[in-house]
């Protein structure tokens, strides 16, 4: 097996208020591991941990093999896709200027390559090429959605942490970035972190999900195992939503 993240032991907390407690998780490479829980169980902040946005108080994480702590975090980043609800585009640079941004720290784009990438990825996420040109502040929120998961899967990562990705989205294309993703997971082997606050999603993407709840996670396990054998109530009301 090839465990591609690694957490180990790992509490955080905001000033006085615990938000991970003493979490202990291994993922493998191509797994689809999809996170839902409650508003403030601390979804958002194991993510962000992965990508070394939240330092843990206690414990390590490591990501293929290397401690974050011992890591260039900018280098690292440049292989890890990170899709985020509001989208957070850079504003002064045009749509293709932000789909193509970290593959062009990678190496020099000629404008002929940058712009057929740009276009391959808008195909992706169900937007028209004839938006290329444009600046976020040109966007609707939805459109803004999808090029910043355009642009978080356009270096082709090894992993991908996407936090609510579709959330703003309509249902019909929602269902068509479903596919897509999935899709582009079973043929690259991409490994994906995703955060919902939607079963039918998770039921839909996971290949293991993770209920979490107060900073743990509470109970793990495929679609199947976690329908079977859900631990308590709180896991019975949250899977029949």
């Amino acid at each position: 097996m090839n465990k591609v993240i690694e957490i180990r032991n790992c509490s955080a907390a905001y000033g006085e208020n615990k938000v991970l407690d003493s979490i202990t998780l291994s993922i493998e490479k191509g797994e689809f591991i999809v996170i839902i829980g409650p508003s403030g169980c601390g979804k958002t902040t194991l993510l962000k941990m992965i990508n070394g946005l939240v330092v843990p108080s206690k414990g390590e994480v490591a990501v293929n093999g290397v401690l974050l702590s011992d890591s260039d975090l900018v280098a690292a980043r440049r292989h890890i896709g990170y899709a985020v609800q509001g989208a957070k585009l850079f504003p002064h640079l045009t749509v293709e200027e932000n789909i193509c941004y970290v593959p062009g720290l990678e190496k020099k784009m000629p404008a002929d390559e940058r712009r057929k990438l740009a276009c391959r990825m808008l195909e992706m996420v169900q937007l028209p090429e004839d938006i290329a040109g444009r600046f976020p502040r040109q966007l609707s929120g939805g459109q803004k959605q999808r090029v910043g998961i355009a642009r978080a899967i356009a270096a082709k990562p090894d992993i991908l942490l996407m936090d609510e990705p579709f959330g703003a989205v309509d249902e019909i294309t929602r269902k068509g970035l479903q596919e897509e993703l999935l899709a582009l997971q079973q043929k690259t082997g991409m490994t994906i972190v995703f955060i919902t606050h939607d079963i039918g999603e998770a039921f839909k993407l996971g290949s293991r999900i993770l209920i979490m709840k107060d900073g743990c996670i509470w109970q793990e396990g495929s679609k199947g195992q976690l329908l079977e054998a859900p631990r308590d109530e709180f896991v019975k009301k949250l899977l029949d939503r």
